[in-house]
This record gives C-alpha cells, structure tokens and sequence, in this order.
C-alpha cells in the first residue's frame, strides 16, 4: 500500500488557510543564523539523493538475486514440500529461520550463508544496524494462489517491486528462468514473493532515526513527569486514502514524524511509529498516543505521515531533516515545521515511489474531533489524553 504520488506544492495559500496566524507569525521574523554544523547537515542533504537512488538500486538487485536462487532451490521436492506447508499457513514465512532448523531439505540449508548475506547487504543499503537479523521474508502472492499450490503446482518466485507503476515483473522458476508477469492483475500459477519485513525494517530504522536525531540534540529527554502525569493528544480514528497497487506489493508500514519546539527551544523529532496501519481504505480505532505535550514548549506540533519501503536510508533521511532543522531557531512563538522536513527531502524521493504520505499542520493539546491532512490524503479524529501518574 502506498498513498504517494508527486511531490506536494504547498503554496502559502494553503498554509494560511490552515493557520493565518502561525504564518503571519512566521513572515514576521528573518531567517535563522544558521549554527556552526550547518555545512554538515547540506554536505548530508546534497550526498542523500545518490544514497537513496543506490539503496533502492542496491535492494532491488539483493532481492532479485536471492528470488533466483530460491526459486532454484525449490527443484529439491522435499525442499519444495517443507516450503509450501509453511507458506500456506505463515502470512510471512522466514526463510532463514526455516533454513536453519534441524529438519530442513539439504537444498533448503545450502540457501542458509546466502540468505544470512543478503540480510546483512539490505540492513546495510537501509543505514540499519549490524544487528538486525533477518529481513527478508516469503509469502505467497495473492490469496487465490492458495488452493493451487496445496494441490502441488510449480510456484515461481518473485522480488517484490518498490515501483507502485510497475506494469510488469520478473519471476523465476526452478531451472532459473525468468517469467515476465502483469503487476496488476495475479496469475493463475502460484507466485512466492520474497519482500523485506518492513515492520521489523521499520521498527529497526525508528532506533536509528531517534540515534541520528539524538546525535543532534532534537530529541532530548524531558524532565520527568510520571509523578504528576501529562498531556497527550491520542489518535481515535485514522484513515488513508484508497491507491490501485501491483498484487505483488504486501501492506504499508507507516510512521509519523511529529515536530515542534522541545522545552529546550531547540527543534523536536518524535518518531512515532503507526505498526496497524497498512491498509488504504480501512478505518482503525487504534488509540494510539501520537503527541505527548510535556515534550515541547508550545501547544502546536506538527505531523509528516512517512511510509517504509525497500528504498529508505533511515540514517540517510535522518541526517537530511536535522541538516535543515538545525537551522531554525526559536523565536518565540510557534513556526510550522511541516515544510522544513519536506524541504529535507531531496528532490529524487519525489520521483517515483516518494515516501511522503500527508502532513497535519498546528495541532493543538485541545485539538478534538476530524482533522484532514493538507494532501486530503488522510484524516484523523483526535482528542485531549491525560496520562494519569502512578
């Protein structure tokens, strides 16, 4: 799932109409000086667009790799056999682990060193950590492909396409010959799809995020109130606008980056994570806590809504948005912020498969009831949340 497009013009207009005052407020001051790292942060921003264009590169050719010699390695009948009994019950089945156990094919445990390498290549090509362990996964493409594949038919294997416009994919079969396939609409055959994990990917890429932007100084730790509790604006209701994607594609991985003024009056990051939000067209009722207030010195936060895909450098895309936060200064009153973080973007993250979602300017601790998103790719219903102290 992904509700990416081109990349957004938001023009003034559209800002004051989502807060005339903040902006007015905003035009009033001259530009930050920039602060003695500043040439840091644009050698980060200016080096990202041939990061991101070699991550997704990098992936791509991982993946498409590892999909060939799995499919080869599925000529082994008994190999073939354990594979399927775990794919038809397994939404994501691990390979590496399923490689790993004591009772797995000889064709299956020869996968094992490659699998364990293209893990540690893709953690890489993302900025992740040495640590993260297993990405790569296996499913089956489309529930349809089910009852042909209990009943014994040849699966072919392919990658899973980062490009939403693909019109096309390659899978391999077990002599290793590559099949052209229409993206958009499944075949009649069984189709494995080898695809990264992204919510483990995510998860992985949140740690590092909040480390880069640590390193920074945009996320420092509060002052603590559990004691006394604080105020929260949680989420009730969300909903992401309905997209037409390849078959191949698995759900999104969203994440929310909400920004504003620490107490500290230097620009805040929160990284946020949205795990059940990977279906366009759902409304979910997760509860979820997305602002806690007892982090900024004002009552207004902003929200850029991001989506996990094969292509993102978390390390890449953190050390972009604190080159250009690092800039502003409080000057205070509240500024939006919404727009420096898009401004962090490099310009080739809009081509294609960008990562931006939606946006949601100036919240406020008492926001209550449907705010929609500037793109009107999204809405959330929000409301007051107080964390009560033990």
């Amino acid at each position: 799932m992904s509700s990416r497009r081109a990349r957004p013009k938001l023009l003034a207009g559209a800002i004051i109409s989502v807060t005339c005052l903040a902006t007015v407020q905003l035009a009033a001051f001259p530009a930050a000086a920039a602060p003695a790292d500043t040439a840091a942060g644009d050698r980060a921003t200016a080096s990202a667009p041939s990061s991101r264009a070699a991550t997704s590169a990098a992936v791509s050719r991982i993946e498409d790799r590892t999909a060939r010699a799995v499919a080869v390695s599925l000529a082994d009948a008994g190999w073939r056999s354990q594979v399927r009994d775990a794919a038809v019950t397994d939404k994501q089945l691990d390979l590496r682990a399923l490689t790993g156990r004591a009772a797995a094919a000889q064709a299956g445990k020869r996968l094992t060193s490659s699998l364990a390498s293209a893990d540690r290549q893709i953690a890489a090509a993302k900025g992740l950590g040495a640590d993260t362990g297993s990405l790569l996964r296996l499913r089956l493409g489309a529930d349809s492909m089910r009852k042909d594949l209990k009943a014994g038919a040849a699966p072919l294997v392919a990658a899973a396409t980062a490009d939403d416009h693909a019109k096309t994919i390659t899978a391999y079969d077990s002599r290793g010959a590559a099949h052209t396939l229409d993206a958009r609409k499944a075949p009649d055959r069984p189709v494995y799809v080898l695809d990264i994990d992204e919510s483990k990917a995510l998860t992985a890429g949140m740690k590092v995020m909040r480390q880069e932007f640590g390193k920074h100084g945009l996320n420092v730790p509060q002052a603590s109130t559990a004691a006394a509790g604080f105020w929260t604006t949680r989420i009730t209701g969300v909903e992401l606008s309905d997209d037409e994607e390849p078959w191949v594609k698995g759900d999104a991985e969203i994440y929310s980056l909400v920004t504003g003024f620490g107490l500290d009056g230097k620009v805040r990051v929160d990284p946020v994570e949205m795990p059940y939000l990977d279906k366009d067209g759902v409304v979910y009722h997760p509860n979820q806590i997305l602002v806690n207030w007892s982090n900024y010195k004002y009552n207004l936060a902003d929200v850029v809504m991001m989506e996990e895909d094969g292509s993102t450098n978390y390390r890449d895309l953190a050390k972009a948005i604190a080159g250009i936060l690092l800039t502003i200064a409080d000057q205070g009153v509240y500024i939006p912020l919404v727009n420096a973080v898009l401004d962090a973007i490099p310009d080739d993250w809009w081509t294609d498969d960008p990562d931006y979602v939606d946006s949601w300017y100036t919240l406020a601790k008492n926001d209550t009831g449907r705010r929609n998103g500037a793109r009107a790719n999204g809405w959330m219903t929000l409301e007051p949340y107080y964390v009560q102290g033990f």
